[in-house]
């Protein structure tokens, strides 16, 4: 590189002179970074023109010759126009991965390069001031992870829990590495709430979170990142927080999903606690038990991240900057009012629980008084249509001609007073 410099200003300065005053001596031969048409004066070209296609053809093959001992991609800091220069190269790069679902570099709070590959993100990253890289991954397979693990440094045991699943929200410190699983919800949307109805489906994002990268793995079919990264990059200012800054956002994010699913099962609980009251149909326990068990599913997912968000806040992990940790205070908040809102509900049902047991019993016990009732009135005329069907031969009234309507009008007004009392007690 100082040959060529030297060479460029040896032509500079013949140049110079031959522009000032004539031609002092003769022009440098041309250099790698000598346009062709610098060569020298043009008088030159008519007298030896075998000579000067040579020198052309030398002039060329010195310029491949640099460009070619060049290195594709230099690791010398001389400003930020060389580095966006450097990038540049890799932007276009296809992501090779299906499962990749995006890859990108951030430096001081904006995105410096497109979708690349995990190795090249990270390299970049590593060049650029204050960068980090930021890759997306969907369900992959334990050996696509165990790649990235090996380009980042993960651990092997938060790689097998991340590629498994089904794990509960936690937050685990490792030696270049935080590793949190958390969980995601979204609310079914349905008519009413049977026996059978699906309320809340849960997935789950694991995130690798090192000094200058962020690994997220995402399981189920909600929870998708796009939209969130859109809107962290149209926040330079909190990007400028690094990798601590994606984190945040994706607590924040599945929190306020806790948030609005609670809002739409508040509408399914006071519609099942109006119900019990209802006279039109027959209380049912399915309806209550059924959102008690969608509301213990949403407890697991919930309840268990209140432990992680404390320790980011109160124990300082290395790789979280400390200016974040009041807004993982806010999240922490949120987080806590849905977890009340959740028992809330938990209790609420119970007690319709209770009450739909207690309607139905109510239900019984009515039925079974009427049913008691018209038993009474009935067992009067069979009374007393057993004692004269006995057929002996000497029974009162017998042999009267009024015997039979008398017995039939007994019979009658037992009977009606025996409803008139039933009916006045309210068992009929």
């Amino acid at each position: 590189m100082t040959q060529g410099n030297a060479a460029d200003n040896n032509g500079a300065d013949n140049n110079g002179a031959a522009g000032a005053g004539g031609r002092a001596r003769p022009p440098a031969p041309p250099t790698p970074h000598d346009h062709p048409d610098q060569s020298g004066p043009s008088g030159s070209h008519g007298e030896h023109p075998v000579l000067d296609a040579l020198e052309h053809a030398s002039a060329n093959a010195h310029r491949l010759a640099g460009a070619l001992s060049r290195p594709a991609v230099s690791l010398v800091r001389v400003g930020r126009k060389r580095r966006r220069t450097r990038t540049s190269a890799i932007i276009r790069e296809s992501v090779p991965d299906g499962r990749v679902m995006a890859c990108g570099v951030y430096s001081n709070g904006r995105r410096v390069t497109m979708d690349v590959n995990s190795t090249d993100a990270l390299r970049l990253a590593r060049d650029e001031r204050d960068g980090f890289a930021w890759l997306g991954l969907f369900e992959p397979t334990y050996e696509q992870l165990a790649e990235v693990a090996q380009e980042y440094g993960l651990d092997k045991l938060a790689v097998e829990d991340a590629v498994t699943g089904r794990q509960r929200p936690k937050l685990e410190q490792y030696e270049n590495h935080l590793f949190m699983v958390l969980k995601t919800t979204t609310y079914v949307a349905h008519t009413e709430v049977t026996g059978t109805s699906e309320v809340v489906t849960t997935g789950e994002i694991m995130i690798f979170l090192g000094e200058d990268f962020v690994v997220t793995v995402r399981h189920g079919q909600h929870g998708e990142m796009s939209k969130l990264r859109g809107r962290l990059e149209a926040a330079p200012e909190m990007l400028r927080h690094g990798p601590t800054a994606v984190l945040h956002a994706i607590c924040d994010s599945i929190v306020d999903d806790y948030v609005d699913t609670v809002e739409k099962i508040q509408v399914d609980v006071d519609q099942i606690e109006a119900g019990v009251f209802r006279r039109e149909h027959t209380p049912s326990t399915e309806a209550a038990y059924q959102m008690k068990r969608e509301l213990l599913e949403l407890k697991h997912a919930v309840q268990p991240l209140a432990g992680p968000l404390r320790s980011l806040i109160l124990d300082r992990p290395r790789t979280v900057d400390v200016a974040m940790r009041r807004y993982f205070r806010d999240v922490a908040d949120h987080l806590e009012q849905v977890s009340e809102r959740i028992s809330h509900f938990d209790e609420l049902l119970s007690s319709v629980l209770q009450a739909t047991l207690t309607q139905l019993t109510i239900a019984q016990n009515e039925d079974m008084r009427r049913i008691s009732a018209w038993v009474a009135i009935a067992a009067v005329p069979t009374a007393l249509a057993g004692i004269y069907g006995m057929n002996f031969e000497h029974m009162p009234e017998l042999r009267q001609t009024w015997g039979y309507p008398a017995a039939l009008s007994v019979m009658a007004v037992a009977c009606l007073l025996l409803y008139r009392a039933f009916k006045r007690n309210g068992w009929l």
